[in-house]
């Protein structure tokens, strides 16, 4: 293939909800590009993006996925990205490398929740978006209402500024054709075709409706400029050059949002979507320049937003003059250029069984080669590029060298992983990429046989080098493996992967509770250890005080020995004897917290006291105080943030209540309510699921450990007769 420059480069990313029809879409434009000799169906596991074995068996994409088109001169970079809630993270993820987003809307159901998330995202990104209604070939798009349905649904959303820039074309064939509202043409296609269109005449029944949109597309495009609105208030329109060149200008800098209308599955006006990109989008050489973190030795070639006064990222004003010895000396913007010094940002990282691990990366600046040596700036090595190459879903198209704004792939990097920046030596920036998100559920994996175990470590490391959302640990206190991810789904994908990636099978269960103890009253009790067998005996006598300490107050001991009756040297071992008792329990096997314990008197021996009779002395006393101390069971409290559409407000807040939750109050973000309320660990561990259930996967939540409290007595007595009791140490 050519080698294509900034210029030539159309870098974008295709969101939107589950079911949209992303994956498929991007199927039919390569179809229509002649990339695929037919069209790929994610029903048959066929389509380009979707190879990973767990997105074909579940039919759904889970992870980002790269290809591209060569159309008519330009080389466009599609991003597919998952659709379900619980995977949005990867849709962020993919706002870095692109200069727009194609945003999907499902005509049959209008604009879905996720749809609303990955907008939000690229608000935030400030990525010019295009808006694709897709499936326009069913019956019930528009909700059975038509265009102006969708139309009116995306205004309310998303402001007038949502303008169409074509007009669909239906008749007793469906959805076949659409009309350039720019050109003033229309486009006709034989339904399940090759996508490629048959220019024709605007249908006698539509001109009116088309001059109509013409104007309105027009004047829209005219507000944003004033030698616009002269022009088109003198001559009453504005030429079609002016117009295309114009709208290109405001979908760049986000004053139009661009609506067009397709069918994936039929492969209708999928070569327009096409023209529309390499006219319309932006370029990979249009970009503003990066703000990216530079070195003292890289700061003379790159202007640093100190410049302009400020000190950037609070550097001082010694550390921004291009001295010292690779210090950071800030923000500074890197052009997206050939002229520039190489470097390179990885998106993504994909561990394939048979190829190792691949990184995906977007050329910042410069001009990358294979075999070309570069400087890992993240991690401070040297990294080759052998066999460079750009993706077309899983098959590696190699290349020779990569031009700046380009999305590009390596393989078997050594020390390279996602968020890495790379590029030529003396140069050294970093890119700061999305903060790593925060898993929302955890789940304990039992492995199914010794060999499992010993595979189990190094597999989820591979799959946490693909998924910046899954973490692997083990709990300090139950002993067990724990992963945690985005929900129930993603956790059993994860597990899937692991079986036919890896051959490494677990058995997935709801991590255990970390259950607490401790004392609501005071108590006196007296541990006395006599042991004689043969020479020197054991005896230990001390007398303990338990009180109740603050909740979260932990662990004291006091001392109140006086006139010797136990010598100063066996206190701390009556110490050592009730914190390891603490430790096993009392009630249930769980360690007893926020309690003091005090020893105040006591005797010993002579010759047969020693460290190891008053530890067990104070084992003893421990356990007969905490008889009367009133023991109970602590829980832990999560703090929960419940995001979801206002409507399912007064469910959610049900559902909380039923969970013994509190609910601490609610407050609007954006279109959505956000609920914030305490819960119960216990209650929270099958909440996704239930989440997914009564918001209809629009709702997304997050919670942290925030304190214990005591356990209701109905519920600790359930807890209680399950449990298992505290094996007593063996008395030495």
């Amino acid at each position: 293939m050519k080698n294509y420059q900034g210029s030539e480069i159309r870098n974008v990313a295709i969101v939107g909800h589950a079911r949209s029809g992303k994956t498929t879409l991007i199927s039919a434009l390569l179809h229509a590009a002649r990339m695929t000799p037919t069209q790929g169906r994610v029903a048959d596991g066929t389509a380009v993006t979707a190879y990973d074995e767990e997105e074909v068996s579940r039919g759904a994409t889970m992870q980002n996925a790269v290809a591209f088109a060569e159309w008519q001169g330009v080389k466009v970079n599609l991003v597919d990205t998952p659709g379900f809630h619980m995977f949005s993270h990867e849709a962020r993820a993919a706002m870095l490398p692109v200069e727009a987003a194609l945003v999907l809307v499902n005509a049959q159901c209008g604009v879905e929740a996720v749809t609303e998330r990955v907008w939000k995202y690229a608000d935030e990104a400030n990525l010019p978006r295009i808006v694709v209604l897709n499936q326009m070939d069913s019956p019930r798009a528009g909700g059975g209402q038509g265009l102006s349905a969708l139309m009116e649904d995306l205004h309310q959303r998303w402001g007038r500024t949502c303008v169409p820039v074509q007009l669909p074309i239906t008749g007793p064939e469906g959805f076949h054709g659409v009309v350039d509202l720019v050109t003033m043409q229309a486009f006709f296609y034989q339904p399940g075709g090759n996508g490629q269109g048959r220019i024709g005449e605007v249908p006698p029944g539509m001109l009116a409706a088309a001059r109509v949109a013409h104007e309105e597309l027009v004047e829209l495009v005219a507000e944003g400029k004033d030698e616009l609105l002269e022009e088109y208030f003198s001559v009453g329109t504005i030429p079609e050059q002016h117009l295309i060149t114009a709208l290109h200008e405001a979908i760049r800098e986000d004053r139009i949002f661009p609506v067009l209308f397709t069918s994936g599955e039929a492969n209708v006006a999928t070569d327009h979507l096409l023209d529309f990109l390499k006219v319309y989008a932006p370029t990979a050489s249009e970009r503003a320049p990066i703000a990216v973190m530079a070195s003292a030795e890289s700061s003379n070639v790159m202007e640093t937003v100190a410049a302009n006064g400020a000190s950037g990222n609070g550097a001082s004003s010694e550390s921004g003059n291009g001295h010292g010895n690779g210090i950071d000396t800030g923000i500074v913007l890197r052009p997206v250029g050939d002229s520039e010094p190489a470097a390179l940002f990885v998106f993504k990282t994909m561990s394939d069984p048979f190829t190792g691990r691949i990184s995906f990366f977007k050329v910042i600046s410069g001009v990358i080669k294979t075999d070309s040596v570069v400087e890992n700036y993240t991690r401070r090595g040297q990294e080759r590029l052998s066999h460079l190459s750009v993706m077309q879903g899983r098959k590696a198209v190699e290349v020779t060298e990569l031009h700046a704004g380009d999305l590009g792939a390596v393989a078997k990097l050594r020390d390279t992983f996602t968020g890495d920046t790379l590029g030529q030596k003396g140069a050294e920036i970093r890119v700061e990429g999305e903060a790593r998100p925060e898993p929302s559920m955890t789940y304990a994996i039992e492995p199914k046989t010794r060999a499992d175990e010993d595979k189990l470590a190094p597999a989820l490391h591979k799959l946490m080098e693909e998924d910046q959302l899954v973490r692997f640990f083990r709990d300090p206190e139950t002993h067990e493996f724990l992963v945690a991810g985005a929900g129930q789904q993603h956790i059993e994908a994860i597990v899937s992967r692991l079986k036919r990636r890896y051959h490494t099978e677990v058995t997935l269960k709801a991590p255990k509770v970390p259950y607490r103890e401790t004392i609501r009253g005071k108590a006196e009790a007296q541990g006395r250890h006599k042991k004689q067998s043969g020479g020197h005996g054991q005896f230990g006598d001390c007398k303990i005080r338990l009180e109740p300490l603050p909740r979260g107050a932990g662990f004291e001991f006091g001392n109140e020995i006086f006139g010797g009756s136990i010598p100063r040297q066996y206190v701390p071992a009556v110490e050592k004897g009730i914190l390891e008792t603490a430790l096993r329990g009392f009630l249930a096997g769980y360690p007893v917290v926020d309690f003091k314990a005090t020893v105040y008197d006591g005797s010993y021996h002579e010759v047969d006291s020693n460290e190891l009779s008053f530890k067990v002395a104070g084992r003893l006393a421990f356990k007969k105080a905490m008889e009367q101390a009133k023991p109970c069971l602590l829980e832990p409290i999560m703090k929960v943030e419940v995001e979801a559409p206002e409507e399912f407000a007064g469910a959610l807040m049900g559902d909380l209540n039923g969970r013994r939750g509190r609910v601490q109050g609610m407050q609007a973000r954006g279109r959505a309510t956000v609920i914030a309320a305490e819960v119960p660990m216990a209650e929270m561990l099958s909440y996704g699921a239930t989440l997914t259930s009564i918001t209809q996967g629009r709702g997304s939540f997050h919670m942290e450990m925030k304190h214990y409290d005591v356990v209701p007595q109905p519920v600790a007595e359930k807890i209680l007769a399950t449990a298992k009791k505290p094996v007593d140490a063996e008395e030495e």
